[in-house]
């Protein structure tokens, strides 16, 4: 009787496989000072915005403020889906524009330092590259939001704005925007690996999608068509301007559903063009 060894060699798990990867990912976002230069970007502008609009000009006379409380510059009032002034935007919504050159900075990495090359040599599962990027930027974009609270609070109160609000509501749009950054986290990275070998042109559709610009274009359009502006928000910005200081728990469903729902199609979409395309 021979006895033979066979040698198996297991498939790893899908949570091992997406373990390991977020453990590399994670363990190069904290080395890194991207990260925290953009954190530290994340909590200056919102202050500065604060502060300087009342600040007196050349001539003596102090401008114009945009808020009249401190939790404006966190979210707009109610929600808007046709944005009449600078102020209506200018609120948490802006890490999703810094959120978008982080991302694109950090994908940008992987195909410049060749890491994409050893990953998908040894690990064959596109969606795993898709799926971690996406929650280690997501978390990167959440901890944005965290510190945009901070350094806007704090820029608030030295302006001194009026502090009057509904907490329940506050708590919404601060916890809306932060869920929603699993769906801008998930297009960006889409965008990443669509213009993987244009740098240039993956930051600047980053930048284009993140500023909303889209939405406040196909917005006017439709207004001015007499039709109902409201699905936009959903389709456009992902529900992100649900989450305002006078929204409710139903906006921070539509806030989760929504960025879930981009997350899955982004990651789905991205996974098929790597499938499909050189990634190198």
């Amino acid at each position: 009787m021979e006895n033979s060894t066979k040698l198996k060699f297991e498939q790893p798990s899908f949570k091992e496989r997406i373990k390991g990867m977020l453990g590399v990912d994670f363990y190069r976002l904290f080395h890194t000072p991207l990260f925290y230069i953009f954190l530290a970007i994340a909590a200056i502008i919102p202050a500065m915005v604060s502060c300087f609009t009342m600040m007196p000009d050349q001539n003596g006379n102090v401008m114009e403020p945009l808020y009249s409380n401190v939790w404006q510059i966190i979210a707009s009032t109610e929600s808007l889906y046709v944005i009449k002034s600078i102020a209506d935007y200018a609120n948490m919504n802006m890490v999703f524009i810094f959120g978008g050159i982080m991302v694109s900075i950090f994908i940008g990495h992987d195909y410049k330092s060749g890491y994409v090359k050893q990953l998908f040599t040894t690990h064959a599962k596109k969606e795993d590259y898709m799926i971690s990027k996406t929650l280690t930027c997501a978390f990167a974009m959440v901890c944005m939001c965290a510190t945009y609270f901070v350094g806007g609070t704090i820029g608030g109160l030295f302006a001194g704005y009026k502090t009057d609000v509904n907490f329940g509501s506050l708590l919404v749009s601060i916890f809306g925007k932060m869920v929603m950054s699993l769906g801008w986290a998930s297009l960006y990275t889409f965008i990443n690996v669509v213009f993987r070998k244009y740098f240039g042109i993956s930051i600047a559709l980053s930048f284009f999608f993140g500023t909303g610009i889209l939405i406040i274009g196909v917005a006017s359009i439709v207004e001015a068509l007499s039709l109902p502006t409201a699905f936009l928000n959903i389709f456009l910005y992902g529900a992100s301007v649900n989450a305002c200081l006078s929204s409710n728990i139903f906006a921070f469903l539509t806030c989760i559903i929504v960025s879930v729902a981009w997350a899955v199609i982004y990651i789905i979409v991205g996974s098929f063009v790597l499938n499909k395309s050189d990634v190198y």
